[in-house]
């Protein structure tokens, strides 16, 4: 952390660069549409597919968009983030819109979707880039938790959205979808900063670096021994935040509660996010981020403990819910702007590497999870949960802290015997 104490939420607000404001903006907006991953199997079920056909579709989807995220990492590097949005968003807007279309035809169906989720996640690593390059060095774990307030709010906001428009039209679902993400492309192309081609890429202190191929990037990636631990332990977390999504409401049935249970434990850690992570971190930007990392995954341990003894008490599913999304703010902006911090030569790199790994820890953590829980029950399964976190936690000692400084080697002049004159 630097000197500079105007680490208030108002203080850090008013200092943002308008570029940031509107990446924000344009995120919110996209997210409110955002329905084909929350609603796709429910919509394909309702005209007639099967569910098995269905959870294909949705694969389809998940695979789509982890390619997309190293799509996106390259196009940033080569184009910039503004290039990237206005054309990864143009394309994603016509091909959610045509999913009611192509419906019936399975083939053209499962094309259009994968192709949707490449083009949907490759906005990512752009937005990150951008957000990284904008905002003040000082601010930029504050500017990473505010694109994750936009996300959440457009993620909570959005169902709502989409149980009026279900009572009209479901195809309305995936046309809202299109007309989003194409509005997000307008605001892009009218609103963000063109870049400069350049053959060099500079840094914050105005030096510049020969700009990297990918294969030299990727080398030095494969060789930076703390960055891989980062990207595993954030492997090993977003495995388990996925797999406790799917794996929470099943046991909160099993359990002998009612599914409303579920419904207020979501209403409560969308509004504890939304509400409180802003502040939180005004106070996390103060210490190390390898500890934000250690202290946000120990929490969230205690929260699994607590999952663990939800047969005996419906408490602990609230307690284990506002510990869990506690974990959430606590280590969520610190280890988010990790990438952003690295060099502008590999940056659009790395946080496409670690944008990718996400998006296969998401798609397989509720199928590892849902194993688990099935097969050894849920206390062990949380418990599963909870030293897999601490593990998590363990490893953001090393892969987050900075490693030493090299001491400059001052020019020594030539020493000399006898007086000097």
């Amino acid at each position: 952390m630097t000197g500079d104490t105007r680490t208030g939420v108002f203080a850090v607000l008013r200092s943002t660069p308008a570029p940031v404001r509107y990446l924000l903006a344009g995120m919110l907006v996209n997210q409110l549409g955002a329905f084909v991953q929350t609603f796709l199997i429910l919509y394909l079920t309702f005209r007639g597919t099967s569910v098995g056909f269905a959870g294909v579709c949705l694969a389809a989807y998940s695979v789509g968009a982890i390619f997309g995220a190293m799509l996106g990492g390259e196009l940033t590097h080569r184009f910039g983030g503004r290039a990237t949005i206005v054309t990864v968003m143009t394309c994603a807007a016509p091909l959610v819109a045509s999913i009611p279309l192509v419906w019936d035809k399975p083939p053209v169906l499962l094309a259009v979707i994968a192709l949707s989720g490449l083009s949907i996640q490759a906005y990512r690593p752009a937005a990150a880039v951008l957000l990284a390059e904008f905002m003040p060095e000082q601010h930029k774990v504050m500017g990473f938790s505010m694109m994750r307030i936009a996300l959440n709010i457009g993620a909570a906001v959005a169902p709502l959205i989409a149980a009026v428009v279900i009572q009209v039209n479901w195809d309305l679902l995936f046309w809202l979808d299109g007309a989003t993400a194409g509005l997000w492309a307008l605001l892009a192309f009218v609103l963000l900063p063109k870049r400069i081609a350049t053959r060099h890429e500079t840094e914050p202190d105005g030096t510049t670096t020969p700009a990297m191929s990918a294969r030299e990037a990727y080398g030095k990636l494969i060789r930076d021994n703390r960055f891989l631990c980062y990207l595993v332990a954030g492997v090993f977390g977003m495995m388990i935040y996925a797999g406790s999504i799917a794996v929470l409401p099943l046991n909160i049935v099993a359990a002998g509660y009612p599914v409303g249970l579920y419904s207020t434990v979501l209403v409560i850690s969308s509004v504890v996010l939304i509400t409180c992570e802003l502040k939180i971190t005004t106070y996390i930007v103060r210490i190390p981020k390898y500890l934000a990392g250690l202290f946000g995954n120990l929490v969230s341990a205690v929260a699994f403990t607590l999952y663990g003894l939800i047969a005996q008490h419906p408490f602990f599913v609230v307690a284990g819910a506002l510990l869990a999304v506690s974990g959430l703010m606590i280590h969520g902006p610190s280890t988010a702007a990790h990438p952003a911090t690295f060099p502008v030569a590999v940056r659009s790199r790395y946080i496409a590497t670690k944008e990718t790994l996400s998006g296969v820890a998401a798609t397989l953590g509720p199928i590892l999870g849902l194993y688990v829980w099935s097969r050894f029950g849920g206390p062990t399964f949380w418990v599963f949960c909870a030293v897999l976190s601490v593990i998590a936690g363990s490893m953001h000692i090393y892969g987050l802290r900075q490693p030493p400084a090299p001491v400059p080697v001052a020019e020594l002049e030539p020493e000399v015997v006898g007086e000097r004159p």
